[in-house]
């Protein structure tokens, strides 16, 4: 198992950049200024440069998060080309091309490892069905009319899944979960996605065990309901840059013996925006509240520093609704074609 450790400040605020300068430290310098490079990313598979990204956060750590650059790129039309390629073995970056409906309705399209999924413009899309993975999947949307059968629109049930990048997708309408992530799932990371029009958004958890590691910034969490997220016994949980309209639950929730930092997220018209369980640790710093009621957690016990392990950027919390707006879910941009 491989780490990478960072110090210096935790992230840096819109205006300076985080830079590396040798090996075992990180320091931000105002934008425009003289900096040592970055070190360098994995190259991305040949021909699909358009639709890669290096994943960040915690994603970016124990050897990185690289899904099936460097393998085969195809691109997929229909469920049957979309069942053969996620389980087929070897690395492989799926793009998916307009609306795949899945049938029967619910069913979950087994992934294997090493694999990219990512929609191409702003139409791929997943309807009525659910991925079961351990990949990175991004760009895509997934959606499902309400009522109907209980499925999860997007989830993960594997045991202990490692080096996870969620992405860049529209999430709605599902029978469950929109997005689950299971028993010690760890060393992921959640951004720019968009969670709408549902119940439960996004609930990470369902052990005893406090070992996992996640980022989740830039999301979009759009009047659902609960889970916004909801993170249960991990061990470091970066919550920032998330834009938290309307939930009439709770919001950010560190549940269990979750150690969690949320920084400049901005919540607006919540009820319970950010709450905690006695046994959980948190710091929460830089956010704004906008026409909330109920529950605001205090600080409380000593969180983790994200510096420590990787550097971002934090956008100022009161362009976070713009920003988010502006960049999460699908867009054309990401993977043209």
């Amino acid at each position: 198992m491989r780490w990478h450790w960072l110090a210096g400040p935790t992230c840096c605020v819109s205006g300076s950049s985080c830079v590396v300068q040798g090996e075992w430290y990180s320091q931000c310098t105002p934008s425009g200024g003289t900096s040592p490079p970055p070190p360098s990313a994995p190259p991305p598979a040949s021909g699909s440069s358009a639709c890669l990204a290096s994943a960040d956060g915690f994603s970016s750590l124990n050897g990185g998060t690289t899904g099936g650059a460097g393998g085969t790129t195809v691109t997929v039309t229909n469920q049957s080309d979309l069942d053969k390629y996620a389980s087929a073995s070897g690395r492989h970056v799926i793009k998916v091309q307009g609306r795949i409906t899945i049938t029967p309705f619910g069913k979950e399209v087994r992934v294997s490892s090493d694999k990219t999924i990512v929609g191409i413009g702003s139409t791929g899309q997943i309807y009525q069905g659910a991925f079961h993975y351990r990949v990175v999947i991004s760009e895509t949307s997934a959606k499902t009319p309400k009522a109907a059968l209980p499925f999860m629109g997007e989830h993960a049930n594997d045991y202990r899944e490692r080096l996870r990048w969620d992405s860049v997708r529209l999430l709605e309408n599902g029978g469950d979960g929109l997005l689950i992530l299971r028993k010690d799932t760890t060393f992921f990371t959640v951004s720019n996605n968009i969670f709408r029009n549902h119940d439960k958004a996004f609930g990470i958890g369902w052990t005893e065990n406090v070992v996992a590691r996640g980022t989740i910034h830039h999301n979009w969490f759009d009047r659902t309901n609960q889970r916004n997220p909801s993170a249960d016994n991990l061990a470091q949980c970066h919550l920032y840059n998330n834009y938290v309209l309307g939930v009439t639950s709770y919001g950010h929730y560190a549940r269990g013996s979750t150690n969690a930092r949320v920084e400049n997220v901005y919540f607006e018209s919540c009820r319970n925006p950010l709450t905690k369980d006695s046994g959980a640790i948190l710091n929460a710093s830089g956010n704004i509240y906008q026409s909330c009621t109920g529950t605001v957690a205090a600080n409380s016990g000593t969180a983790f520093q994200p510096r420590d392990y990787y550097s971002c950027t934090l956008t100022a919390t009161a362009d976070v609704p713009s920003h988010v707006k502006a960049n999460a879910g699908p867009r054309a941009s990401v993977c043209p074609s």
